[in-house]
C-alpha cells in the first residue's frame, strides 16, 4: 500500500466516524428538543445547570455545573483532538503545501468573513446584539459529512475532502476568535503560569518525550487549569497543548521494514507449541514487534486515532443533548423573526454560501488553485449550502457571545433553523448534480 492509498484510507476512516457521528448528533438533539418541551424541562433543567460536581482540596476548589464542565472541560478535549487534526493536516495532509490548502482555507476564510459581515449589516443599529457576530461564522464537519455520506458514492472522494479541510480550517478560524474576541477580563499572572508549562510542553517535544501520560498530566494540571482561571476560555488550552504533542517517529521506514522482516523471520523460524499458547520466544518477538509498532508510529496520530471516535461518539452527543434543549416559550415564529435569529440565519444560509463560493471562485479565477479532481463547480455550491450547518460550533460561540439567557435561546432558534434550511438546499444540490454528473 502506497502512502497515497494510506492517506485516502486514513481520510476515509475520518469520514466514516464523523458520518456515524453525525446521526448521533441528530439523535441528541431530537432528544434535547423534547426534553426540553416535555414536562420533565425541570430536570433538564436541574440535571445541567443547577447540580454542581467538583471537588475542594484545602483552599483549593473546583466546582461547576455540568454545563459548565461539559463546555469547558469536555469541549476542551474536544478542541484538543481539533488541534492534533489541525497539525496533522498542516504537516502531511490537506493542509501540508500551499497548492493542496490555499483553496479550502481561502473558502474558510470566506465562509467566515462573509457570515459575520451579514449579521453585522443586520444588527448594526442594535450594538446589544453586536456581540454575536461570531455565531455564523462555524460550520459542524459531523453534521455536514453526515448528510453528504448520505448520497453515498454518488460523491467524489475528493468533495468529502474538500469539506473536510475545509471544516478543519474553518475550525481554527472559530478557535482564533474565541482567544481573541470572546475573552473578557485576563488574568495575566495565571496565563503567564499557563505559558511555563507551555515551554515544558515543548522543551519535553524537541527532548524525545514520547509519553503521551507526561503531555497529558502537565497539560491538565498546568497549562489547562491556567487557562480555567485566566478568563481566556479554557478550550482554547486543549488547542495549544495539542501542538506539543510529537509528531515525529523514533525510526524511519526503511529501519522500520528491516527490523520488522527480521522478526517475522526469527518468529517463523521457532518451533511451535503443541497447544494453542505461544512459547517464550515467539512471546518476546511478539513483544518485539509491538515495540517496534510504537517507535514506528507518531504520539500524535496515536492520540487522534483513540480521541477521535471519543469526541465523535460521546463528547459532541453529550454537548448536543446538554445546550440543545431549547424551550419554546411563547410564538415559534416570534423568535424565528428576532433580529438575532434572522441574522444567524442569514449569515449562515446566504453569508456562508457566498462567502465559500466567491472565494473559491476568485482562487482559481487567479489561478492560485484549482478545483479537486472530479469536482464540478455546482458540487463546491452545494458544500458551501452544507457548511451552512453550525450546529455545536455555532451554539457553543452563542454561550460565549451572550450573558442574557433570552438572547442564548434565540440564538439557537436562529442556528438550528438555518441548519435545518443549508441541509435542505444543500443535500437537494448536490443529490441534483450527482444524478446528472
Amino acid at each position: 500500500m502506497n502512502k497515497k492509498s494510506i492517506r485516502h484510507f486514513g481520510v476515509s476512516t475520518f469520514i466514516n466516524q464523523e458520518t456515524s457521528g453525525g446521526v448521533l448528533l441528530i439523535i441528541a438533539t431530537i432528544v434535547a428538543l423534547f426534553w426540553a418541551n416535555s414536562s420533565f424541562y425541570p430536570a433538564y433543567h436541574h440535571l445541567w445547570y443547577e447540580m454542581k460536581v467538583g471537588f475542594t482540596w484545602g483552599n483549593f476548589k473546583l466546582i461547576g455545573t455540568l454545563h459548565h464542565w461539559i463546555n469547558d472541560g469536555l469541549m476542551a478535549l474536544f478542541f484538543f483532538t481539533v488541534g492534533l487534526e489541525i497539525k496533522r493536516e498542516i504537516i502531511g495532509g490537506e493542509l501540508s503545501s500551499m497548492k493542496k490548502a490555499s483553496l479550502p482555507i481561502m473558502a474558510a476564510l470566506g465562509g467566515m468573513i462573509i457570515p459575520a459581515g451579514v449579521y453585522s449589516l443586520i444588527v448594526i443599529n442594535k450594538p446589544e446584539l453586536m456581540h454575536g457576530w461570531g455565531v455564523p461564522m462555524a460550520t459542524d464537519i459531523a453534521f455536514a459529512l453526515c448528510l453528504l455520506a448520505m448520497l453515498g458514492k454518488r460523491v467524489n472522494i475528493n468533495l468529502k475532502i474538500f469539506l473536510t479541510a475545509l471544516a478543519i480550517a474553518d475550525d481554527l478560524g472559530a478557535i482564533l476568535v474565541i482567544a481573541i474576541f470572546y475573552t473578557d477580563t485576563i488574568n495575566y499572572s495565571e496565563l503567564i503560569t499557563a505559558a511555563v508549562f507551555m515551554v515544558v510542553l515543548v522543551a519535553a517535544n524537541f527532548g524525545g518525550i514520547r509519553r503521551t501520560l507526561f503531555y497529558a498530566v502537565v497539560g491538565l494540571s498546568g497549562v489547562w487549569l491556567s487557562f480555567l482561571y485566566s478568563g481566556i476560555h479554557a478550550t482554547i488550552a486543549g488547542v495549544l497543548i495539542a501542538l506539543t504533542i510529537p509528531a515525529r517517529t523514533k525510526i524511519d521506514e526503511e529501519t522500520y521494514i528491516f527490523k520488522l522482516e527480521k522478526l517475522l523471520q526469527k518468529f517463523r523460524k521457532t518451533n511451535p507449541n503443541d497447544n494453542p499458547l505461544l512459547t517464550k520466544t515467539q512471546a518476546h518477538v511478539v513483544e518485539e514487534i509491538d515495540n517496534l509498532n510504537d517507535a514506528a508510529q507518531t504520539p500524535l496520530q496515536k492520540l487522534e486515532h483513540f480521541l477521535h471516535p471519543i469526541t465523535t461518539y460521546f463528547i459532541l452527543p453529550v454537548f448536543a443533548l446538554s445546550n440543545a434543549g431549547v424551550r419554546i416559550e411563547g410564538n415559534l415564529f416570534d423568535l424565528m423573526l428576532h433580529p438575532i435569529s434572522i441574522a444567524i440565519i442569514l449569515g449562515l444560509v446566504l453569508g456562508k454560501f457566498i462567502g465559500i463560493s466567491l472565494f473559491s471562485r476568485l482562487m482559481v479565477k487567479l489561478k492560485w488553485a484549482t478545483l479537486p479532481e472530479g469536482v464540478s463547480w455546482k458540487q463546491i455550491y452545494g458544500v458551501a449550502l452544507l457548511a451552512g450547518i453550525g450546529f455545536t460550533m455555532s451554539i457553543f460561540i452563542s454561550e460565549l457571545a451572550f450573558s442574557d439567557e433570552a438572547f442564548k435561546q434565540i440564538a439557537k432558534v436562529g442556528i438550528m433553523t438555518a441548519s435545518v434550511i443549508a441541509a435542505v438546499f444543500g443535500m437537494g444540490l448536490l443529490a441534483l448534480t450527482s444524478r446528472k454528473e
